[in-house]
C-alpha cells in the first residue's frame, strides 16, 4: 500500500510491472477504485511501469467535503506524478478519469505523450441530471441509483453473472461524499473547447452497450482532437475493461507498442 501526502490530499496508489519502465498511468470511473485495472495490467506488454491510483473521495485516498471542481481531480494527479518523477506517460482515463485525463493534457503536456481516453466526454450530461443524482445520494445512499446506474454501466449479460455482485459492493461502498463531489465536478466541466485545443496522440475506447457515455459522445468527443483513433468494443457496457478485459487489453497494447512505448 502506497500513500503520497501531496500538501492538501493523501492519495491511495499502487505501482505494479518494472519500476525503471516507460509508465503508464490510469484514472478510473466514478463509484470505482483502482481495482478497476486488475484484470488489465497482467495482459500489458512486459517492461512496463504502471501507476493507478484512487481519486480524492475513493477507495482509500482521503475523502474531503463535497463539492470537489475538476480542477482539483487534475491537480491531484499532476502532483502525484510529480511526486513519483512521471513523465512522458500514456494516460488511461475512464470515464471522470477521462475527463481528468483532458484537463492533465491541457495543463502539463510534458507529463503526458499520448492519451486514451476511454467510456468518456468533453462534457457528461448537465447540471440538472447531476444534481438530481446528488440530491438522490444524499438523501439515500449511494445504494438509492446504484440499480440505474449498474444497468448504465453493464451489459445484461454480465449483470447475470456473479462477478458482477462484486462491482455494485465496490459502487455502493464508496464514500458518499466522494462521490457527491466527484459528480459535482462531472457537473461543472465543459472540455470542449480545451480538449479542441490538445495535439498529441490520442486514442478513445467505447463499449457497444454504454448507457453512461455512449460510442457517440466518445466520438464527438475524438473529433475535437486532430488525428484521433476510435476503437468500440461490442458486447461491453461503461467498464469495458472489466467486460471484456482481453479484447480491451489489445486495443490497449497496439496503441502503446505504435507509440513507441513498449516493444513486444
Amino acid at each position: 500500500m502506497h500513500i503520497a501526502n501531496l500538501d492538501d490530499i493523501r492519495l491511495h496508489h499502487r505501482i505494479d510491472g518494472d519500476p525503471d519502465g516507460a509508465p503508464v498511468v490510469f484514472s478510473n470511473s466514478l463509484g470505482t477504485d483502482l481495482r478497476l485495472w486488475d484484470q488489465i495490467i497482467p495482459l500489458l506488454p512486459k517492461g512496463l511501469k504502471f501507476i493507478r491510483y484512487d481519486m480524492r473521495g475513493h477507495g482509500l485516498s482521503d475523502c474531503p467535503p463535497a463539492p470537489y471542481g475538476m480542477g482539483a481531480l487534475v491537480s491531484d494527479v499532476e502532483k502525484l506524478m510529480d511526486h513519483l518523477g512521471v513523465r512522458d506517460a500514456v494516460f488511461v482515463g475512464l470515464s471522470i478519469g477521462g475527463m481528468i485525463a483532458q484537463g492533465l493534457a491541457a495543463k502539463r503536456l510534458d507529463l503526458i505523450r499520448a492519451l486514451v481516453l476511454s467510456n468518456t466526454g468533453a462534457r457528461i450530461g448537465n447540471r440538472d441530471m447531476w444534481q438530481d443524482r446528488i440530491d438522490a445520494v444524499r438523501a439515500g445512499g449511494i445504494e438509492a441509483l446504484s440499480e440505474a446506474t449498474l444497468q448504465r454501466w453493464f451489459s445484461a449479460a454480465f449483470r447475470a453473472s456473479d462477478a458482477f455482485n462484486g462491482w455494485r459492493n465496490m459502487l455502493i461502498r464508496q464514500p458518499v461524499e466522494g462521490y457527491i463531489g466527484c459528480s459535482a465536478a462531472i457537473s461543472g466541466t465543459d472540455f470542449m473547447t480545451t480538449t479542441a485545443a490538445l495535439r498529441l496522440p490520442t486514442l478513445g475506447i467505447a463499449g457497444s452497450e454504454d448507457g453512461s457515455t455512449p460510442p457517440d459522445l466518445v466520438r464527438e468527443t475524438l473529433d475535437l482532437i486532430p488525428g484521433a483513433e476510435f476503437a468500440l468494443i461490442r458486447g461491453a457496457g461503461h467498464l469495458p475493461c472489466v467486460e471484456q478485459p482481453e479484447a480491451y487489453a489489445r486495443i490497449l497494447t497496439d496503441f502503446i507498442t505504435r507509440q513507441g512505448h513498449a516493444t513486444l
